[in-house]
């Protein structure tokens, strides 16, 4: 079974091009199913419901989102009711919305994913470690394959959280960053790993954003809105191969597409 793992996507040109493109990879038969990290799809920031219809109708079996998870609240009752998509593990306990998201696929093989925020660089969040002790009991009863998205800035707190995982789920992919780094490997027990997967959005700018913006606010050090840039969009991620006996992963490769 092949699995696509989608990078953060990034504004709505973005969500367009992969509600485009995830219908012709399926139908292709390269790809069983589709995981993506939607929290930058809203403008940047966020993911609006109607872009969550739109992703898990062209195809996108499974959402995760991350430190912008709650940027709208519109998401929330969705959140709280369709279990297609979950905000990161480790928020604070009162926090709305599912944190482990579960599909079956065709065949009847149930796909799971969860999310957790790193601690190092960026906003206060419970202990990763923790959260996804309490969350693997849940996801190996509730799914026969489970994928984990690791959220994070610092590529040595991906790693510990990828190693910590190890044997114990099929893939843990890094987000956060969309930078992808070239460490794709199988870890000694058999999961996927990678620090990090890279963004879906335009790649002409500074992680998705106006080169000029990010720029001003640099040598001036006020604040300013940074509008997305708009060209070059690639969709950013891997492809994990996973024996479904066994759940865990086979092979892992880079996935990388533009359109025509």
């Amino acid at each position: 079974m092949r699995i696509l793992f989608l990078g953060d996507i990034v504004g709505g040109a973005s969500v367009d091009m992969v509600v485009r493109l995830v219908p012709t990879l399926k139908a292709g038969g390269r790809i069983d199913a589709v995981i993506a990290n939607a929290e930058n799809a809203a403008a940047g920031s966020g993911l609006a419901s109607s872009q969550f219809r739109a992703l898990t109708q062209a195809g996108v079996d499974l959402l995760t989102l991350g430190d912008h998870a709650l940027r709208k609240r519109e998401i929330v009752p969705i959140l709280e009711n369709d279990r297609r998509i979950c905000r990161p593990a480790n928020l604070a306990p009162r926090c709305p919305g599912n944190d482990l998201a579960v599909t079956t696929l065709p065949g009847g093989i149930r796909l799971a994913a969860f999310c957790v925020l790193g601690r190092t660089f960026m906003k206060p969040a419970e202990c990763p470690l923790e959260a996804i002790d309490r969350l693997l009991a849940r996801a190996e009863s509730e799914a026969d394959i489970v994928v984990a998205d690791l959220h994070a800035e610092a590529t040595a707190e991906k790693l510990l959280l990828g190693r910590h995982l190890d044997g114990k789920v099929a893939a843990a992919l890094g987000t956060h960053t969309h930078v992808p780094t070239a460490d794709h490997c199988l870890l000694p027990l058999g999961t996927a790993y990678q620090t990090d997967v890279g963004m879906c959005g335009p790649h002409d700018g500074v992680l998705g954003r106006q080169t000029e913006a990010v720029l001003r606010t640099t040598r001036s050090g006020l604040s300013e809105p940074w509008p997305l840039a708009t060209g070059d969009l690639r969709l950013n991620g891997a492809i994990v191969e996973i024996e479904l006996g066994k759940r865990r992963a086979t092979a892992i490769e880079p996935f990388s597409a533009r359109e025509p």
